[in-house]
């Protein structure tokens, strides 16, 4: 790498409790990916597609690390994007965290109904990511890995005119959730205190976190990588 972050945007690069940029694996993967790049554009879109579908979608907790997001392989819009942010900033590309509010029907049938019904009727946590590429921030959702989006698209969970394309260009701004976007709550260098409170307001049944962690989220998931295989 031989670019250096324009001035005025160290806020953009700093790590925090849950976006751990400073992570030592972390930053060996991120070395890693962008391994070859020329510009900031090129490790850009490399780390855009390594968290799109290297990193599964599938429920996670929100108050969770980058780093232990990239050592699971798997998380949710909230999870990609820290991880997302932090692998930019470990490279010196300046990146944010955009919160907006999305309807949760989306989410209806890829998700187990046990969970849907636990899941806020307004999402409010809804997190994508933005990076700042040639002197203005651009967009670069990566929620929906191409196995799911797939399996999406063939079991009429959505359509081309609501999702066109998970794919990013380096240079157009892409958010995803568009169909099922409420409205905007700006853009942020960190949001741990968001994830944190939103971790609190998921309705969950009372049986310790650690078991709600390993069996009901697990059941989901399992529903989920069931769906993506049948694209």
């Amino acid at each position: 790498m031989s670019w250096q972050p324009p001035e005025g945007v160290n806020e953009y690069l700093k790590a925090t409790e849950l976006c751990d940029c400073d992570n030592a694996e972390l930053q060996r993967k991120a070395k890693e990916l962008v391994k070859g790049a020329e510009t900031p554009k090129n490790a850009a879109l490399k780390i855009f597609y390594f968290v799109r579908d290297g990193i599964p979608w599938s429920l996670d907790h929100c108050d969770t690390k980058a780093s232990v997001t990239l050592k699971k392989r798997w998380g949710d819009c909230v999870n990609k994007t820290s991880l997302q942010v932090a692998l930019l900033r470990a490279t010196g590309i300046p990146a944010r965290y955009h919160q907006g509010r999305i309807k949760r029907e989306w989410v209806k049938r890829i998700v187990t109904r046990f969970m849907y019904n636990r899941i806020p009727e307004i999402i409010w946590f809804h997190s994508w990511c933005e990076c700042y590429l040639t002197k203005r921030w651009v967009a670069c959702d990566s929620i929906f890995d191409e196995a799911l989006f797939k399996a999406m698209l063939n079991e009429d969970l959505v359509t081309r005119e609501q999702i066109p394309s998970i794919d990013w260009d380096g240079e157009n701004s892409l958010i995803v959730m568009k169909p099922w976007f409420i409205e905007g709550a700006g853009s942020f260098p960190s949001l741990d205190d968001v994830f944190r409170k939103a971790e609190k307001e998921i309705k969950r049944p009372r049986v310790p976190a650690q078991l709600f962690g390993r069996f009901f989220l697990a059941l989901s998931n399992q529903h989920t990588d069931r769906l993506r295989k049948r694209k």
